[in-house]
């Protein structure tokens, strides 16, 4: 009896030791405030899963999955065709949830302000360099606005975030497209950089006169004011989940890769700096046990964590694209 009891416990033993898994992950911090409750929800339901994610920016959780030195990465821009080709593995970008970038400003007594394209275009490339600007103030009618520098903030790391914001730039400027152009890590004009979403956060919350951009639920966390950003169709429009989720509604064929932009997009309401994040999976995963829990938590995100994903500011995959991503996950290997 005691010898069988002894054999059960090992069993019990070397089964929990089987399911027990540490995954890593790195890149967007776009992506970092939902991938923490995601994550930790998923770990507390699924004993001895552990998921550790470095929120370094998309650009170096690319670097990062493609020399196979982490499990899974995280991007809000896609990787480009010479950056797959350069891959050690094979990855699948697989979209888990849509969010919006928005342009921040430190205005003292100024809450609220309206921008158009290309007045975004113009501060960034160092066109644009006082709030007292007459095309800001024709953007906005009323406003006071102060005899005062603008202090351009931006990224200093490979990120996603700026991805979203220069491919965004980038159809709506000529002189972006030609020059700076889109790309996680342009070569600016002007500003200073700041690293993570929280640090573009941090330098504009600190400087009066800054300007920056940063992913909605940000701006949001650290009570920062931004801007309603005027779209294709011409109306002024703050950024919501029902004016991303238009956005992504302006996608009629999803490629089978996901690499798809939505900036700019048409619709009366949709939320022009706007776009879907990826999280970068191996086709193949060089341990096939970590392989099936990352498949097992992919499906447990798009069954399950897209429902808490509002709470947070993000928009939810659309519907009609959900049994197509989970068609992709369940091929991974």
């Amino acid at each position: 009896m005691k010898k069988t009891l002894v054999a059960v416990v090992m069993f019990v033993l070397a089964l929990s030791a089987a399911q027990a898994q540490h995954l890593t992950g790195a890149g967007s911090t776009f992506d970092y405030p939902i991938f923490s409750k995601w994550f930790s929800e998923y770990s507390a339901a699924h004993p001895g899963v552990e998921i550790n994610y470095q929120s370094i920016g998309s650009g170096g959780g690319i670097k990062q999955v493609t020399a196979g030195l982490i499990d899974f990465g995280a991007s809000d821009g896609p990787m480009t065709d010479e950056q797959l080709a350069a891959s050690k593995i094979k990855l699948v970008h697989i979209p888990v949830v849509l969010g919006a970038v928005v342009p921040i400003f430190n205005v003292p007594g100024v809450g609220n302000l309206k921008f158009s394209p290309d007045v975004l275009a113009d501060i960034y490339l160092g066109k644009i360099n006082n709030w007292n600007d007459g095309r800001i103030a024709k953007d906005n009618p009323g406003v006071k606005l102060p005899d005062q520098k603008i202090i351009v903030v931006h990224r200093s790391d490979g990120s996603g975030t700026t991805y979203i914001w220069t491919d965004y730039l980038s159809k709506v400027s000529t002189e972006w497209a030609s020059g700076p152009g889109k790309g996680a890590s342009p070569s600016w004009p002007v500003g200073v950089g700041g690293k993570g979403n929280e640090g573009v956060a941090g330098l504009v919350r600190q400087l009066p006169g800054a300007f920056g951009y940063v992913e909605l639920i940000y701006a949001l966390q650290n009570h920062i004011s931004f801007g309603s950003v005027k779209n294709s169709a011409g109306n002024y429009v703050t950024a919501s989940i029902s004016g991303v989720t238009e956005a992504a509604a302006s996608v009629k064929q999803m490629p089978a890769d996901y690499r798809v932009s939505i900036t700019d997009a048409p619709g009366v309401n949709a939320y022009p700096i706007s776009s879907f994040s990826w999280m970068l999976i191996p086709a193949r995963s060089a341990d096939p046990a970590k392989g099936k829990v990352l498949k097992d938590l992919l499906s447990w995100i798009v069954n399950s964590g897209e429902g808490e994903v509002s709470a947070l500011s993000y928009a939810p995959l659309p519907k009609a694209l959900v049994d197509k991503v989970l068609k992709t996950v369940y091929s991974l290997q």
